[in-house]
């Protein structure tokens, strides 16, 4: 945590990044599993009216959800695909429902790997034919098959194309996503990547495909176009130690404008015994940054505990349940030092009055605890 000589800025403060864009405060809407396309894949009315209350409720930052990069490879019914041939226009709309109150906003770009929805009739592409166990609910996504090494490079270049789109459509800036059990997490999983060739075995090779990814979006983007990656350091057979490393390599090198550590939970204990002694957050927010900006997620529910986050050393917060919960959460925030989030379970109405769509507040009964009137269903994640 940082020493009182060296207070943490105010969640109001502007944030510069690297190539000289500002974002307008420290608050970011986190991306997250909305579900909430029209046919055809594309973002519709109902998906910009959410967007529109998140744009007007304060949040410096936007993030999409989930944008699929190959609309054979989805996570379930109502997702969203952005492909090089893919009509432009309903994207553009929804980039100028996010943009309307001066926020930056990023389209969060994916490949689900093998967290293809089975019922979806896709083809679950991974590092290994290595299926994820799910116990009674294993059946639930499609039975993976190892990619060849044309089928990475088809991977990095829609990532590419994916991001040339989003950029063609008004977005700010895109954001890689690297955790969660998706495909790039699956690569750098020791446990569901079992490749001995240039793609498997040691950090370095396992990682290699987020170089890429990287490097063909920035070649593929203007100068000012803004670059971002999703890590989480726990589960899927992740190691935090090296995440940690990852997480230093990435931030020093310079390509990024900023990493989102997505922690589940904020302040808890590692779940590796060696790591235990301190917070999660503390494990990532002591590295050497060079001028990419840090942020974080996980269960950030109240203001105190948003500038507990910045004490501790992040550049910004990003929300997801608080933004589900209260639309305007940033604008709370900064009227009342003291606002927290509404007590759960909350109702599905209530939801509904946020403007959730109801695939996307069908998804949050898979958190138990969160929507009152029913049991919660299997994750699909």
């Amino acid at each position: 945590m940082k020493s009182p000589q060296s207070l943490s800025p105010p969640l109001s403060t502007p944030l510069s990044l690297p190539n000289g864009a500002v974002v307008p405060n420290r608050v970011a809407k986190a991306s997250m599993e909305e579900n909430m396309a029209d046919a055809g894949q594309v973002p519709g009315p109902a998906i910009r009216a959410l967007y529109a209350a998140w744009a007007a409720g304060g949040a410096g930052l936007i993030l999409t959800g989930n944008v699929m990069i190959d609309g054979r490879a989805m996570t379930g019914p109502g997702g969203i695909a952005l492909e090089r041939d893919t009509p432009r226009a309903p994207f553009a709309a929804w980039a100028r429902e996010a943009r309307a109150h001066g926020a930056q906003v990023w389209m969060q770009i994916n490949h689900p790997g093998r967290q293809v929805f089975a019922a979806m009739k896709g083809e679950a592409w991974a590092p290994s034919a290595v299926a994820l166990d799910l116990g009674k609910h294993s059946g639930l996504f499609a039975a993976p098959r190892e990619m060849t090494e044309a089928e990475i490079a088809e991977v990095v270049t829609r990532f590419a194309d994916t991001a040339k789109a989003a950029e063609e459509s008004g977005f700010t800036g895109v954001q890689i996503h690297a955790a969660h059990g998706y495909l790039i997490s699956q690569f750098l999983s020791p446990l569901a990547n079992r490749r001995t060739d240039r793609w498997g075995g040691s950090l370095e090779n396992r990682a290699r495909v987020v170089r890429e990814i990287n490097k063909g979006v920035r070649a593929r983007t203007r100068p000012d176009f803004q670059l971002g990656l999703r890590l989480s350091p726990e589960r899927f057979g992740l190691r935090l130690a090296e995440q940690r490393a990852l997480a230093g390599e990435l931030m020093a090198a310079g390509d990024l404008d900023w990493l989102d550590m997505s922690l589940w939970s904020v302040f808890k204990a590692p779940m590796e015994a060696e790591f235990a002694e301190r917070p999660l957050i503390d494990w990532f927010a002591d590295l050497p940054r060079g001028k990419t900006r840090l942020g974080v997620a996980g269960k950030l529910l109240a203001a105190a505990d948003c500038r507990a986050a910045l004490d501790h050393g992040a550049d910004f917060v990003l929300l997801g349940r608080a933004a589900i919960l209260h639309h305007d959460f940033p604008q709370q925030v900064a009227a009342d030092p003291d606002f927290k989030t509404i007590d759960l379970p909350v109702s599905a109405d209530y939801l509904r009055r946020e403007r959730l769509g109801p695939t996307f507040v069908q998804y949050m009964r898979n958190w138990k605890g969160f929507v009152a009137d029913e049991e919660p269903v299997a994750a699909s994640v």
